[in-house]
């Protein structure tokens, strides 16, 4: 029972049900914080660290590997398939109003869920006219006219 107190094994643990976790709560954050308390669960095999220092490992530890890695991490999992359905899901099929006239060749804005976008549309639309979001390039809408 006495190993169960040694640091390195309550790190170990803390950094297994974060790792669970990881599986449970989407986002690819998780993950790095078990990384974190491994750290410091492998580091207090061979030391006797003060809490202040466990503390300060993990933290540093688990940031680092956030800025660091998870970007990469997450296109290699991922790759570009979170980000088409996320647009996907929040953006094409929906509706927004012209909030100026837009034309091929001359881009406009468009008022989607209280937010205004930069769009683009081969239909010729007016100010005030409902349109449909069809595609995007970046953050600038493909939009099309709903009236056609």
């Amino acid at each position: 029972m006495d190993i169960l107190l040694h640091t390195a094994v309550i790190w170990f643990i803390i950094g297994f049900i974060l790792f669970i976790l990881e599986f449970i709560v989407p986002g690819l954050i998780l993950f790095f914080f078990a990384v974190g308390a491994w750290t410091v669960a492998f580091l207090s095999v061979f030391g006797d660290i003060p809490l202040t220092g466990q503390l300060l490992i993990f933290i540093i530890t688990s940031v680092l590997t956030i800025l660091v890695l998870r970007k990469w991490l997450k296109k290699k999992l991922y790759g570009d398939q979170f980000s088409r359905q996320i647009l996907e899901d929040e953006f094409l099929g929906k509706f927004g109003i012209a909030e100026t006239s837009i034309s091929p060749g001359n881009n406009g804005k468009v008022d989607f869920k209280g937010t205004s976008w930069q769009a683009s549309s081969a239909d010729i639309i007016s100010a005030g006219e409902k349109v449909e979001i069809i595609g995007n390039e970046s953050i600038l809408l493909i939009v099309k006219s709903t009236k056609l």
